[in-house]
């Protein structure tokens, strides 16, 4: 295997305004920096990026292999990107009129991708139904349409739909999460409602994606951490004002709910608990060293 040259320079180029950062091997382009548009071939064809890190070997995976950046954008570049983005519009109405005719329901059709130069076109898809959907007639339908163009048919999660469509989260914010920082949709379970103690009813947990919040998984990590040192619910606990039983849990201010019998519940901070079988365990340990340091079995206790 070749050694990698010290002087190679790895590039993280972005294609769209929040999108996934992919590398490319940039060494053979002179005085790159950061903001550069640059033209790359993808396997969605010849596309435009932006320069977003730069890095060198080292700081990558050392058994990766990068494709090579082409060439800086230069001002033409520019323009034909914006030539084909112009059409995109009518692929799309162009489409959705077609699989009405063809009558293809539960299919949306949410954009349509032309690579820079036009020699590629990508039409992205949504689908309500569980089942994959024949869909050889619509593109052949596309492809005579917009031919010189190789044509592709692309379906799409609701995550990404929402990501492409935009709009007002469910929290109220005016722009959702999606389009405004994530870049790559992590995996969200019930597990991390139910640990940060927040309601399951739908609407609190769900997204406009339909699917659960992208929010949940924010500060997931700091409650499991934090519950490390807290008893669980309904564990008995030693309290300055007697023991009681834990109702409810706040990792984040490190404190518990206690109910206590003719006291009624109270909060209590994880300095001033200990739970109830610790300190039995204590209260053993003590019964059994008196029982063996008193009277004149004990050899210790004779000689003082």
């Amino acid at each position: 295997m070749m050694e990698t040259p010290s002087s190679q320079l790895i590039v993280g180029v972005r294609f769209s305004k929040v999108g996934k950062i992919y590398n490319f091997d940039a060494t053979k382009i002179q005085n790159i920096q950061r903001g550069d548009v640059v033209v790359v071939e993808t396997s969605r064809g010849w596309q435009l990026g932006e320069i977003i890190t730069l890095s060198t070997p080292e700081s990558q995976n050392a058994d990766s292999t990068w494709k090579p950046i082409d060439r800086l954008a230069t001002p033409k570049d520019l323009i034909q990107r914006q030539f084909w983005q112009n059409k995109e519009g009518e692929v799309i109405e162009q489409c959705a009129s077609r699989a009405k005719e063809l009558k293809l329901r539960g299919i949306k059709i949410i954009a349509s991708e032309y690579s820079f130069d036009g020699t590629r076109l990508n039409i992205l898809f949504s689908s309500e139904n569980e089942e994959k959907v024949e869909l050889k007639s619509l593109r052949a339908d596309m492809q005579r349409q917009f031919a010189p163009a190789q044509v592709e048919l692309r379906q799409i999660g609701p995550r990404d739909v929402a990501k492409i469509m935009g709009g007002m989260g469910a929290c109220g914010l005016e722009s959702r999460c999606c389009t405004r920082f994530i870049t790559e949709f992590s995996s969200i379970s019930i597990k991390m409602a139910k640990e940060q103690g927040i309601s399951l009813t739908p609407t609190e947990i769900t997204g406009m994606c339909g699917r659960l919040r992208c929010c949940l998984i924010y500060e997931y990590e700091n409650y499991l951490e934090a519950r490390k040192t807290l008893p669980k619910k309904n564990k008995r606990v030693i309290t300055p004002n007697g023991e009681g039983k834990v109702v409810d849990v706040y990792p984040i201010r490190g404190a518990v709910l206690v109910d206590i019998p003719e006291i009624g519940r109270k909060e209590f901070n994880q300095t001033e608990i200990q739970a109830a079988d610790e300190q039995e365990v204590l209260n053993q340990a003590a019964a059994s060293f008196v029982a063996k340091h008193s009277g004149s079995g004990c050899e210790q206790c004779k000689r003082k």
